[in-house]
């Protein structure tokens, strides 16, 4: 998942801080506005639900995109790679 919420004024900066929050509950991040998720059907329903309270949608934007499985098969990394297994807890 991927957004790009604008941070011209300071709602932008407070928005942006809150899509990151969302984000976090979900997955991991993987580069600034971009994380990694692995939800089933009803937590990716639930995940787009919060998000779209909190964009605007005139000023920000907000992508999903669904990788097959085996999630590895489909993914190409170069360059410095997540070292740790998003199945497993994740404790900040």
């Amino acid at each position: 998942m991927a957004y790009d919420v604008s941070t011209d004024s300071a709602a932008g900066r407070k928005r942006l801080r809150r899509v990151a929050h969302v984000c976090e509950a979900y997955g991991q991040r993987v580069q600034q506005s971009v994380f990694e998720c692995i939800l089933n059907d009803m937590q990716l329903e639930l995940l787009i639900h919060r998000l779209t309270r909190e964009i605007d949608p005139d000023e920000n934007s907000l992508r999903i995109y669904r990788l097959l499985e085996p999630r590895e098969r489909y993914t190409r990394v170069v360059g410095q790679t997540v070292t740790h297994d998003l199945r497993d807890p994740l404790v900040l």
